[in-house]
């Protein structure tokens, strides 16, 4: 019995020291740039990640929510607007993360940001409605690490994208998850490939939110645009019950 004590507390001893040896240090001067900070999770990161002492660049697609942002958090939180579905927004925000960290190079990209989701029977789409998403969630995403790359191979950083676990179950047509499973092999190519250079990159499946409740009321609505806009061919073949079921 007093072997087998001694033997659980050097293996929680061993642990702490595996655990201690994994934590990131000496936090002042590190750059980390999140993307989708406006609301939800990307805001809370960015906040969490400043009372820790990083440097952060914060990207919204508002002002207002770049200024509530800086209203509650340190000076060294910076914000900059981006609109992932825009390549020239997408240059002006890797200058402004280039200028910000100052030849150190970047130390952490946080991929947060979702496109609009138009969900619904495949063939109740169009090719734009799958733009909307993709666009955003998928190739933006993959322009932006793109041309960060060069920075967080200078710093030996990390890219974390961050997946919402329900886009993994293709239970409904359109991009949301196609955005998901593209960011999830996008990932596991990236981290074979940024090895060489001493950058890692992970994924964060994360789960549900509160805030999703009201994402709900947003595909409704877009499901009855949807219905709306359909050839009276295909929403004949579809029948009212359907809509309604």
């Amino acid at each position: 019995l007093h072997i087998a004590i001694l033997a659980s507390i050097l293996s929680f001893i061993i642990y702490w020291i595996i655990r201690d040896k994994y934590r990131v240090r000496n936090l002042n001067g590190k750059h980390v740039f999140i993307t989708g900070c406006d609301t939800g999770l990307g805001n809370s990161l960015a906040k969490w990640l400043d009372q820790k002492g990083f440097c952060v660049i914060a990207a919204c697609a508002t002002e207002k929510g770049s200024q509530e942002l800086r209203s509650c958090c340190s000076l060294s939180l910076k914000t900059v607007n981006l609109n992932l579905a825009d390549s020239n927004s997408i240059a002006r925000a890797v200058v402004f993360v280039t200028e910000q960290t100052a030849g150190k190079g970047l130390f952490g990209l946080v991929s947060n940001a979702e496109g609009t989701a138009p969900v619904g029977p495949t063939d109740w789409l169009r090719i734009e409605d799958f733009h909307s998403v993709l666009d955003v969630s998928l190739l933006g995403l993959i322009e932006m690490t793109l041309k960060l790359l060069p920075l967080l191979k200078k710093a030996e950083g990390r890219v974390v994208n961050l997946i919402n676990g329900k886009g993994l179950m293709a239970f409904v047509g359109g991009g949301y998850s196609l955005s998901k499973w593209g960011m999830e092999a996008f990932s596991d190519t990236l981290r074979i490939e940024m090895r060489h250079f001493g950058v890692k990159v992970s994924i964060v499946e994360h789960g549900f939110f509160k805030a999703e409740e009201v994402n709900s009321d947003i595909i409704e609505k877009y499901l009855f645009k949807l219905w709306n806009r359909l050839t009276p061919e295909i929403r004949d073949s579809y029948g009212e019950k359907y809509l309604v079921e």
